[in-house]
């Protein structure tokens, strides 16, 4: 999946450039629908943490790119089913067209199987 951020008066901050609160809502919910719907209804998939990473304003559009091939998704359900849940880790790098990254979102998504006891946290 592609997200493309634009720059207009709606992400602008103060200063001309994307405010960082746009930049992360951006990119915010996408790999845990994308988990919850690769997976299926079997998984509990939920956000258990994120940081951002300012690398230098964004004035122009930005863009994020966002990866779950068959692979990654049968590592997970093997891991789930060898232990009771799983945190996931992604890097989204936010870029220009000319693919400077100017900010970088860290995701923590919980994983559990849904019939697995749940441990404290997420349920």
């Amino acid at each position: 999946m592609r997200v493309k951020l634009p720059l207009n008066w709606r992400t602008r901050n103060y200063v001309g450039s994307i405010f960082g609160g746009s930049l992360y809502g951006g990119v915010d919910p996408v790999y845990m629908i994308m988990l919850m719907k690769r997976l299926g209804p079997d998984y509990v998939v939920w956000d258990r943490s994120a940081s951002i990473r300012f690398r230098k304003p964004g004035k122009t559009a930005l863009y994020a790119r966002f990866v779950l091939d068959d692979a990654e998704i049968e590592h997970l359900r093997a891991l789930l089913a060898a232990q009771r849940s799983y945190d996931a880790f992604y890097v989204i790098a936010l870029a220009d067209a000319a693919g400077v990254v100017h900010a970088e979102v860290e995701k923590t998504i919980y994983l559990r199987c849904r019939d697995a006891a749940p441990e404290a946290g997420p349920d």
